[in-house]
C-alpha cells in the first residue's frame, strides 16, 4: 500500500491530506492561530467541584468554557503529580529528574473528586480531548510524553510494550534495553516504530522526552495558574512522528517553511526517505493538482456514492452517528444474497475510510443489507475489522445483530470533519416554504396597481426570472399587452438569470428599485 501526504498552508490554516493508494483516507486541518491543541499541558486552577458527577471544572485559560476533569482522569499517581507540581512552583523540587522524589500511594481506584482535589487547587493537567458541540475540552492528570519510539510516563517504573510487536523474543529486547537506560521513577510505554531499533536511538529519544519533561519543571518555577507549560507539536510534525513508516512514496508541501520542517522531521525519522518530500510551488492549488479537492467534494456530504452505484446514507444526530447501506440500481446477478453481500463487502470497507476521513468519534451504528447466511454475517464482520486495522482512533466493533446492525464505537478525541456540500435555499431561507407559483401573478398585479395608484411613475419596469419574462410577453396578446390596455401604460420587462424562480422587482423611471414595506 502506497502512502502519500500533501500539505496545503494558508494563512489561515493548514491542511494535510493522507492518501492511500491515491484515496483519500483522513483530513487533518489545523488553524494558524490554534491556541488548543490535544496533547499540550497546562497548570490549571480547580473552578468548581462537581460530586455528583464525581468531576471537577478547571481553567486552563481557554476563554470559552472551563475544561472537564472527570475521576476517572485523575490516575492512580495524582498524590505524586499534585506534590511536585507544588514543589516545582515554590522551589521546593530544585530539579525535574525524580531519582531522590519519594511516590506517593496510588488514589483510590473508585474514590471522590473532593477527597483529592480542592477549589482553587493549581493542578497539572494534559488536554485529552479538543472541545466537542457545547462541550469544552476533557482534560486528564496522566502526563504522558510522546516521542518517536516511546512515551514517557513521570512517577512510574513500569515499561510497557505496544502489543503490535508480536515477537516475544522482541519485546523482551526492548524491554532489557529501555530498563537499562531509563531515568529513575520515569516509566515508559514501547512504541510499535521502536521494533527494531538499537540501543543509542532509544537513548536519543529518551533524552528528547525527558527535555520536555525539564521544560514543564522550568515553566511551573514561580508560575501562576492557568499557564501552558508545553505545546505538543503541530499537526505536520506530530503525523510524521505517530504515522511515518516505510510505505510512504511521496510528501508534497506548498510552504518554504514547513518544507524545511518536514526535511528535519525526516532527518531524525527516517533519513533515507528525504529525497520523496517535494515542494510545490504551481500556479494551481496544491489540492486541485492531486485531486484532492475532487475527493473532498464527492466524499463529504449527507450520502456517498461508490464506484459499484451502491451508497451510503450518513446521518448524524447528537447521541451518535448512523450509517444506512443502500444497494441502488446496478446489481451483477439475480442471486439477492451474493448481491447484498457484494454490496455489503464494498461498503464496509466505504465506511471504514469514511470514519478515518471524517474523523467521527462516538457510538456509529451501520444497517447493513440483511443477509440470511451466517457465514457471510461472520465473514462481513471478520473483514469490517480488517478494513479499520490502518485506522489509528481506539475502536471496537460488534457482529452483526439479528436485525442487520453493525454497532462500532470509535474513539472522540477531535470534532468530526465537516464540510459542508449543502446551502441554505435563497428561495425559502432554509425553511423549506416558499409562496405556491399559482399566486405569483396574483402577487406581482397586485403590487403593480399598486405602484401605478400610489406612485404614477413615468416609466415602470418589472425584473424577473427569464422563465417568468417568457410567460409575461409570450403571443400577440401577451399579458404584457393586456397590462398596457388596462392600465394605459407600457410595463417593460427584463429577464435576470440570478433571480429565482418567485423573485421578482419593480423599477421606476430612475431605475430605482420600489420596495413595498
Amino acid at each position: 500500500m502506497e502512502k502519500e501526504l500533501i500539505i496545503n498552508s494558508t494563512q489561515k490554516e493548514i491542511q494535510i491530506a493522507l492518501l492511500e493508494n491515491k484515496k483519500l483516507v483522513e483530513l487533518h486541518n489545523q488553524k494558524s492561530k490554534s491556541t488548543l491543541a490535544v496533547g499540550d499541558i497546562y497548570l490549571g486552577k480547580v473552578t468548581k467541584l462537581l460530586p455528583g458527577l464525581n468531576a471537577a471544572f478547571v481553567n486552563i485559560g481557554y476563554k470559552k468554557k472551563d475544561a472537564f476533569l472527570h475521576y476517572t482522569d485523575l490516575g492512580p499517581k495524582l498524590r505524586s503529580l499534585l506534590k511536585y507540581t507544588e514543589g516545582a512552583i515554590n522551589g521546593g523540587i530544585p530539579t525535574h529528574l525524580l531519582k531522590d522524589f519519594k511516590i506517593e500511594s496510588d488514589i483510590m481506584k473508585k474514590g471522590k473528586i473532593n477527597e483529592v482535589l480542592t477549589k482553587g487547587q493549581k493542578v497539572l493537567v494534559q488536554v485529552l480531548k479538543e472541545p466537542i458541540s457545547t462541550k469544552g475540552p476533557r482534560l486528564c492528570c496522566e502526563i504522558t510524553l510522546p516521542g518517536r519510539y516511546l512515551v514517557l510516563t513521570p512517577f512510574s517504573n513500569v515499561i510497557a510494550v505496544s502489543k503490535k510487536i508480536t515477537s516475544e523474543e522482541e519485546r523482551v529486547r526492548l524491554r532489557r534495553l529501555v530498563e537499562s537506560i531509563r531515568p529513575q521513577n520515569f516509566g515508559f510505554i514501547v512504541r510499535t516504530a521502536a521494533e527494531g531499533k538499537r540501543v543509542a536511538e532509544l537513548h536519543d529519544d529518551i533524552s528528547n522526552l525527558i527535555s520536555k519533561w525539564e521544560e514543564i519543571h522550568k515553566q511551573l518555577h514561580q508560575a501562576n495558574a492557568p499557564i501552558k507549560c508545553l505545546s505538543e507539536l503541530n499537526k505536520t510534525k506530530s503525523i510524521i512522528r505517530d504515522f511515518w513508516n516505510d510505505r510512504f512514496t511521496r510528501v508534497v508541501v506548498n510552504n518554504k517553511s514547513i518544507y524545511t520542517e518536514v526535511i528535519a522531521e525526516l532527518e531524525k525519522v527516517a533519513p533515507q526517505k528525504k529525497d520523496i518530500v517535494k515542494f510545490y510551488n504551481g500556479n494551481k492549488p496544491i489540492l486541485d493538482q492531486y485531486g484532492i479537492t475532487k475527493q473532498i467534494k464527492a466524499s463529504f456530504g449527507k450520502t456517498a456514492t461508490m464506484a459499484s452505484g451502491a451508497y451510503l446514507v450518513i446521518e448524524h444526530t447528537e447521541a451518535m452517528h448512523v450509517v444506512d447501506v443502500n444497494s441502488g440500481h446496478k446489481m451483477n446477478s439475480n442471486d439477492q444474497e451474493q448481491n447484498a453481500f457484494r454490496v455489503n463487502l464494498e461498503s464496509a470497507e466505504e465506511i471504514a475510510r469514511q470514519l478515518r476521513l471524517r474523523d467521527i468519534g462516538g457510538i456509529i451504528i451501520v444497517d447493513f443489507i440483511d443477509m440470511r447466511k451466517q457465514e457471510n454475517r461472520s465473514r462481513l464482520y471478520q473483514d469490517m475489522k480488517k478494513f479499520m486495522e490502518n485506522d489509528n482512533a481506539k475502536h471496537t466493533i460488534l457482529p452483526l445483530s439479528k436485525f442487520g446492525l453493525m454497532q462500532i464505537t470509535r474513539e472522540r478525541v477531535r470534532p468530526a470533519v465537516n464540510i459542508s456540500t449543502t446551502e441554505v435555499c435563497p428561495v425559502c431561507d432554509g425553511t423549506g416554504k416558499v409562496n405556491a407559483s399559482i399566486l405569483l401573478m396574483d402577487d406581482i398585479k397586485r403590487d403593480l396597481e399598486f405602484v401605478i395608484k400610489s406612485q404614477r411613475p413615468k416609466k415602470l419596469s418589472l425584473t424577473v426570472h427569464p422563465f417568468v419574462y417568457a410567460y409575461l410577453t409570450k403571443g400577440m396578446m401577451s399579458i404584457q399587452v393586456k397590462w398596457w390596455r388596462e392600465y394605459k401604460k407600457w410595463i417593460k420587462i427584463k429577464p435576470d438569470t440570478s433571480y429565482h424562480m418567485l423573485k421578482y422587482k419593480f423599477f421606476n423611471d430612475n431605475n430605482d428599485e420600489i420596495r413595498f414595506t
